[in-house]
């Protein structure tokens, strides 16, 4: 593996098709120099979240394939799922790993949406450091109205428009929709199981950890937002049909800020004010080892200090297993990369 190495994690609007989930991740494989560390599919949210990582200019070639083949394979009039989305691949960051600066990820971003946008002519978005004001830094603000509200943004002129690419609907962003495509720092997509299946105490518990908390308004039209309970994370409940439970689905935009045991801990205080408890959690995509061991340290028994001690009783105290098996070899990233 190259001294550089770049992280990219394109999230894709296929979650239940196995055949396309394995079309698309296979694009990625195919790239010399870019490997892929995880492939996660969520058939509620009818989402895959795809781990790549390797040198530079090889994995932005992968994301790209990833993102061909998707605008080949994907219809997005026919796709329906829990997870807010605005294209056939919805979301595409890069990450910096290894001798990567963030100024580089932000420059692969956009060469990749300018090659996305010239040669399958689909708008393309930038995001986070790669965003082209700071008013299009957050990507919740570039896919408000999500797919289905895309075609009346166009036609209204905004608001957001795309960076690059067609601006007018045709029948290729009827099929595709738009991807948003950028680079941040490591983010953990975390999420904690609320044993309910109809998200009441999750919607709750979403609506006050995420950091932007609460919109309250007036009959006269006065607004004012009540800040939420964590800083830097996004956040909000919904039901999870296939397993009778609900999520409070986060995004811990910096989790050297609020580490995933204080996600958990505060989701799981406040569903059982609400006469819920949580039933485990859910890592999406890998995770850095620090990340694990600072949570490990917070559930482990007293003398344990080894790195797979503590990533053992992360595991285990934040109940990432309840969903299916959690191969921390697999999972976290350093000794993905160590393995592969």
């Amino acid at each position: 593996m190259s001294d550089r190495i770049v992280e990219c994690v394109p999230n894709f609007s296929e979650g239940r098709n196995q055949e396309i989930i394995d079309a698309i991740s296979d694009a990625g494989r195919r790239i010399e120099g870019a490997r892929v560390l995880g492939v996660e599919p969520d058939a509620d949210y009818n989402r895959t979240v795809l781990t790549i990582a390797g040198k530079p200019e090889a994995v932005k070639l992968a994301a790209f394939e990833v993102i061909k083949v998707a605008y080949e394979l994907i219809d997005m009039r026919e796709h329906e799922g829990e997870h807010p989305r605005i294209g056939a691949v919805d979301v595409c960051p890069f990450v910096p790993l290894r001798n990567v600066t963030m100024e580089d990820c932000a420059e692969l971003s956009k060469e990749l949406a300018i090659k996305v946008s010239t040669e399958l002519e689909l708008p393309t978005f930038l995001y986070g450091a790669a965003a082209s004001s700071q008013d299009r830094e957050l990507l919740s603000d570039l896919r408000k109205g999500q797919y289905e509200g895309f075609r009346e943004r166009l036609d209204n002129g905004g608001p957001h428009l795309p960076d690059y690419g067609p601006r007018e609907w045709n029948d290729t962003i009827a099929k595709f929709g738009a991807v948003v495509i950028g680079a941040r720092n490591i983010l953990v997509a975390y999420n904690v199981n609320v044993d309910e299946k109809d998200a009441t105490a999750a919607k709750i518990a979403g609506s006050l950890v995420r950091s932007t908390g609460r919109l309250l308004k007036q009959t006269d039209g006065r607004r004012m937002r009540i800040p939420g309970m964590l800083d830097m994370v996004q956040g909000m409940g919904l039901p999870l049909d296939g397993h009778g439970i609900s999520q409070v689905s986060m995004n811990l935009r910096d989790v050297s800020v609020t580490p995933m045991h204080i996600a958990f801990e505060a989701v799981k205080s406040i569903v059982n004010d609400h006469g819920k408890d949580t039933c485990g959690s859910e890592l999406v995509g890998l995770v850095p080892l620090s990340a694990m061991l600072e949570s490990g340290r917070w559930y482990a028994e007293d003398g344990c200090t080894s790195e797979d001690e503590l990533v053992a009783a992360a595991i285990k105290g934040l109940g990432l297993d309840y969903l299916g098996p959690f191969d921390p070899q697999e999972r976290i990233i350093e000794w993905a990369l160590e393995r592969k």
